[in-house]
């Protein structure tokens, strides 16, 4: 097998998490137990919406390092809703715009771009019907796939169907649902809607993987595990001083995008 890089480019609920947040996983941070023979390229950083991430340098730096042959995982929504600080998108309009940006950006440099929908958020109302606060982002998405013919893995469509199954309570063993005292790390406990733990973290990867093996962008010896139980202990997090360096060096100089003349 050659060497390819698998690059992600991402929000939090893709990034890599130092100990200081564990048991907060994302689904980036575990793909590499499903992957063997490429390196996989964690590039994710929480806050961060396909605008500000690509404003701040960070899609520059993946654009820098990648090459022929390497595939760049995108997958963002769940920051580009929310307002303020420089961070939202409108689906339709700026959110495709950027998007197209990351896609010529990898076709630019021989690499294979992947559109990767957002997982739903866990929104239940006072009768248990989940909701789906991401609204219009992954239909948005999808119309770019489409329109580009890039590869999508739609993680919000099964993560929808997930959700729903597991339910209002069994949804909190996938999200970051903690009691007062049951974490160091989150001494008054804590009810996170946005964010998983192991379980649900080691299910996406396991799905992503599944859809990059299924749809040919790998071949079959680059995967592993697809079948296997994979334990929330075996989850290893970054050295907080390693995931500080990391943020701060994963940031690329922005004549990386100039002169493209890629296409709104």
């Amino acid at each position: 097998m050659q060497h390819t890089r698998v690059f992600l480019a991402g929000d939090s609920s893709v990034t890599s998490r130092p100990h200081s947040m564990a048991p907060m996983v994302g689904w980036g941070q575990v793909l590499q137990f499903f992957v063997q023979g490429a390196e996989v390229v964690n590039a994710a950083r929480a806050g961060s919406s396909s605008r500000s991430f690509l404003e701040r340098g960070r899609l520059a730096w993946i654009l820098e390092n990648i090459t022929p042959g390497d595939l760049l995982l995108v997958s963002f929504g769940l920051i580009d809703m929310k307002p303020g600080d420089g961070r939202f998108t409108e689906p339709f309009g700026d959110f495709q715009h950027f998007l197209r940006q990351y896609v010529h950006g990898a076709r630019e440099r021989g690499a294979h771009p992947v559109l990767v929908t957002s997982h739903e958020r866990r929104v239940f109302d006072d009768y248990g019907n989940m909701r789906r606060p991401l609204g219009l982002y992954p239909a948005a998405m999808r119309e770019v796939a489409a329109g580009l013919s890039v590869p999508l893995i739609d993680l919000n469509e099964w993560s929808v169907a997930w959700w729903r199954q597991a339910g209002a309570q069994g949804t909190k063993e996938l999200f970051l649902y903690l009691e007062p005292g049951e974490h160091p790390n989150y001494p008054d406990g804590i009810a996170d809607n946005t964010h998983l733990r192991g379980h649900g973290a080691l299910e996406c990867a396991r799905f992503v993987a599944s859809e990059m093996q299924g749809k040919g962008l790998l071949t079959p010896p680059y995967f592993r595990n697809l079948d296997a139980h994979i334990p929330e202990t075996a989850i290893e997090f970054l050295d907080d001083h390693v995931f500080e360096q990391l943020t701060k060096e994963r940031v690329g100089g922005r004549g990386a995008l100039a002169g493209s003349g890629a296409p709104r």
